[in-house]
């Protein structure tokens, strides 16, 4: 278990540098492909729901599986959590800091947003945090924080 959690620091430790070496080379990186039924969706909170200031976001996949960023295995990806986001992030590049990474393989997280309307979308990332081809995103949520 020690070792787990000495890793998982690391891996926490080392993303941003990981990423910002993944950004400078980012138009030598194919897209992976993900499969064709491949489905990520937030199982909670619901759309429409109303929660406290501090609150659970559960992540849920069909059809794909879930691997640590860095790790490349088919068919595999990360959770990437969008905030209050008009815009998609562009397929054909690593995701940068505009979005939440969960590159250790996360399937859910605990947030903390001020009172009033909030959206909330998930898009899955390969191994370099690119979109899979085609892009695997989750439907919009409306949330109300109170």
């Amino acid at each position: 278990m020690k070792k787990f959690v000495q890793l998982s620091l690391l891996t926490l430790a080392l993303s941003p540098v990981l990423l910002t070496s993944e950004l400078a080379n980012a138009s030598s990186m194919p897209q992976s492909v993900s499969p064709a039924n491949a489905n990520v969706y937030i199982i909670s909170p619901a759309d429409g729901a109303t929660v406290p200031s501090t609150f659970t976001v559960t992540f849920g996949l069909k059809d794909m599986g879930v691997a640590p960023a860095g790790m490349a295995k088919k068919h595999t990806g990360h959770h990437h959590l969008l905030i209050d986001k008009d815009t998609l992030p562009a397929f054909d590049m690593p995701m940068g800091g505009d979005v939440k990474h969960f590159g250790g393989g996360q399937t859910q997280t605990t947030l903390t947003l001020p009172k009033g309307k909030h959206t909330l979308q998930l898009i899955m990332g390969d191994h370099h945090h690119i979109p899979h081809k085609p892009a695997v995103v989750s439907k919009k949520i409306t949330i109300t924080v109170e």
